[in-house]
């Protein structure tokens, strides 16, 4: 049976988000039904056992609290609520949440509109996903038509601009870089150049992502900005930052160390189908209010997907009934 997210979200990408969200699911799913099996109402203990379940599975203790008030409001509110109906409560409240933040509905890629180039700058530490990250977003706006070049402005990591490289001829994408111990803030004010004088649609911008010395970060990060809206004012035009979701509690502290330095705009979250910590994704949308995009649920190149807060949350509770 369809789903009311369907309209919006395929079902070739609703089966790669339930295989991508299994370990989640399995954790999650399965504890909250061993924890209200044979209630016929949802009491304290029924209440206080979901909240372990949440805090447990990275949804994190601070979001964990909310969702349990506004259940206990509306356990109130509708003075008897019993076990089964705790499945569709929850359901609710978390889209709810995730609501807040302006995620959209949609498996839409496009970029923004009156924007040419699109200039989209992407952070994070090694080992997060975030050269994977931006090719198979270079791979999925590629499909759509656009010309898209990918700037390689994290110049110290050692083989960063090689991966990048390798993720373009494989993408068939434009590809700019100055090498390795370039300066960034040159790199990127090149690549935006390229964009303009090349006509290209989308200019994606690594960037390194050491935390060590956060001071350095935003000095860093500052000129880059400077050195492309200096091509093009208002560019750029999103701060991505990816984060690794199987580090659960982890990339929730990347979070807030990144959003302290720089202005993230949206967020990434990768290796989904490799972590029962999907709750994570509740918790940072929740702490940080910053849309979640994109989300990657899969190794192969078609395997990441615009963040839909509708089926994200039906995957986790499998579309099955509680009690």
């Amino acid at each position: 049976m369809m789903g009311f997210f369907d309209k919006f979200f395929s079902k070739d990408k609703k089966e790669d988000l339930d295989k991508g969200l299994e370990k989640t699911k399995e954790g999650f799913f399965g504890k909250i039904n061993r924890a209200i099996a044979g209630k016929s109402s949802v009491d304290v203990e029924v209440l206080d056992e979901l909240e372990n379940i949440l805090i447990s599975s990275d949804v994190g203790l601070d979001t964990a609290v909310k969702i349990i008030d506004r259940i206990e409001q509306r356990v109130s509110r509708d003075k008897y609520v019993d076990a089964a109906e705790l499945n569709e409560i929850l359901r609710d409240e978390i889209v709810d949440l995730l609501s807040e933040n302006n995620t959209r509905d949609t498996e839409d890629f496009d970029p923004p509109g009156g924007k040419k180039p699109y200039v989209l700058l992407v952070i994070g530490v090694n080992g997060v996903g975030k050269t994977t990250t931006i090719g198979k977003l270079a791979y999925q706006l590629k499909q759509r038509g656009y010309k898209v070049v990918l700037g390689a402005a994290d110049t110290f990591r050692a083989a960063a601009v090689d991966q990048l490289k390798i993720w373009a001829d494989r993408v068939g994408c434009d590809f700019y870089s100055k090498g390795m111990q370039a300066d960034p803030a040159a790199v990127a004010f090149e690549a935006t150049k390229y964009a303009v004088d090349n006509q290209c649609d989308i200019a994606i911008i690594d960037t390194a992502g050491r935390l060590h010395n956060k001071s350095h970060l935003m000095l860093e990060l500052g000129k880059i900005h400077r050195s492309i809206e200096k091509n093009l004012p208002g560019a750029p035009h999103d701060v991505l930052l990816v984060l690794d979701a199987s580090t659960g509690q982890n990339a929730q502290e990347q979070a807030k160390q990144f959003t302290e330095v720089a202005p993230i705009t949206c967020l990434a979250l990768t290796k989904l189908d490799g972590t029962a910590k999907g709750g994570v994704a509740i918790s940072i949308s929740d702490q940080f209010k910053i849309p979640i995009r994109y989300i990657g649920v899969g190794e192969s190149i078609d395997k990441l997907q615009i963040f839909n807060k509708r089926a994200f949350v039906e995957s986790i509770f499998g579309g099955k009934q509680l009690g």
